[in-house]
C-alpha cells in the first residue's frame, strides 16, 4: 500500500514506516505502528543467565546441571556464583 507523501507528513508517517490497518465501520483506518525491537539469546546467554540468578548454593548446582544438559560447561562462562 502506497500512502501519499502528504498525507504522510500531515500526520507524521515517514517514508517505509510500518503502519497497523485497521477496519472501521467509516472505513479504514491507518496508524503508525510501534515495532519493539527483540533480543534472541544463545544458548551461552540462556546459561549465564540461570548461572548467575541462582540464589543459593543448591540453586546454584541446579543451574549448573541444567547449563550441563545444554551441552554447556559453567566454568568456561562468566558469571557470579553464590556459593
Amino acid at each position: 500500500m502506497i500512502i501519499p507523501a502528504a498525507l504522510r507528513r500531515r500526520f507524521g508517517i515517514e517514508e517505509g514506516s510500518l503502519v497497523v490497518a485497521e477496519a472501521t465501520e467509516e472505513g479504514i483506518l491507518i496508524r503508525p505502528a510501534v515495532a519493539m525491537p527483540i533480543e534472541i539469546y544463545t544458548p551461552r546467554r540462556k546459561a549465564e543467565f540461570l548461572l548467575s540468578n541462582a540464589v543459593d548454593a543448591d540453586d546454584y548446582a541446579w543451574a549448573a546441571e541444567e547449563v550441563h544438559r545444554m551441552g554447556l560447561d559453567s566454568e568456561t562462562m562468566p558469571h557470579r556464583n553464590p556459593a
